[in-house]
């Protein structure tokens, strides 16, 4: 652990703490070194950036989805432009988004935002299981290109009372004239609104079955095939076809995703640029078909919106 210290026009690199083999990846690690944090660091308010490869919700161990269906993962491909498990490209070093929360809660924090500098990680399903674990989540629904967040531009935005506007506007000025791939997409999501959006889900899903012969009209947020992450309002808005519903939908939406930015396209690198036609910033996996996405009915999203 160290602290990045600016002294006489330079910064330089405080060893804080060493560790031998921090249990980043469990539940009790995470606890103990947001222990740490806070006895280094004593602050009232504390934010969490993670850069790594991401998959969205789906969990490390999918056990049954692995031996069902051997999928190339969106890093796997090469002489493709770079992208970004959250964590790392083994099971090893990948955390499962519920360890996560639970780990930052044992620490008894709640962070202000936490942002994934990953790809996927703008989903329904991860903002649910974070929602006692920060205020607000910074994610993309896509891939995110390896440049990752411009913090030259951006960085500002989040120091301090952060501007989620502002952070997504210059997301979106920088990667709208990125030169090697000029896509992105970025999503400010308040975890504050999700138990009433899962309450409308609900009655959703308790009056209607989706038709899956649907699911090629439906805007997918990702390379994959079939598509795991698909467009929530896409999905939702096909699903239900109640206007007093989808009118509290909509206006749910609106509060639970105040701040969101795409491009044209959003890129994959196992099918390259594909078109966004619809956006409403964050993602859910309950129409997708994959393999991949068998155990959705394990999340806590799904639990209380279908259950």
């Amino acid at each position: 652990m160290f602290e990045i210290i600016h002294s006489k026009g330079k910064c330089d690199r405080k060893t804080l703490k060493r560790y031998g083999t921090p249990g980043f990846t469990t539940v009790e690690g995470i606890t103990g070194i947001l222990n740490d944090v806070q006895e280094f660091a004593p602050a009232p308010v504390y934010a969490m950036i993670i850069g790594s490869h991401g998959m969205g919700w789906l969990p490390v161990d999918g056990t049954q989805a692995h031996s069902l269906f051997r999928m190339k993962k969106h890093w796997e491909y090469q002489e493709q432009p770079l992208t970004r498990y959250f964590g790392g490209l083994t099971r090893e070093f990948q955390t499962d988004v519920g360890t996560l929360a639970r780990g930052i809660v044992g620490a008894g924090v709640k962070m202000e935002y936490i942002l994934f500098d990953d790809c996927y990680m703008s989903s329904v399903e991860v903002a649910y299981e974070l929602k006692e674990a920060t205020r607000f989540l910074i994610a993309s629904t896509s891939e995110m290109m390896a440049y990752g967040m411009p913090y030259a531009t951006v960085g500002e935005f989040l120091l301090g009372n952060p501007d989620y506007g502002s952070l997504c506007e210059g997301f979106h000025d920088f990667y709208s004239t990125y030169e090697m791939m000029p896509c992105g997409t970025l999503a400010v999501t308040d975890c504050s609104e999700l138990d009433n959006m899962a309450a409308i889900m609900k009655s959703i899903n308790d009056r209607y079955v989706f038709d899956d012969s649907l699911q090629g009209e439906l805007q997918g947020l990702d390379g994959y095939t079939p598509v795991i992450f698909y467009d929530f309002a896409d999905y939702v808005l096909t699903l239900c076809s109640d206007p007093i519903l989808t009118a509290r939908f909509r206006e749910q939406l609106e509060r639970l995703v105040p701040y969101k930015t795409h491009t044209g396209k959003f890129y994959s690198r196992a099918r390259g640029p594909l078109p966004i036609h619809t956006f409403s910033g964050i993602t859910i996996s309950d129409p997708s078909t994959n393999p991949m996405a068998l155990l959705k009915g394990t999340t806590s999203w799904y639990k209380a919106t279908h259950e």
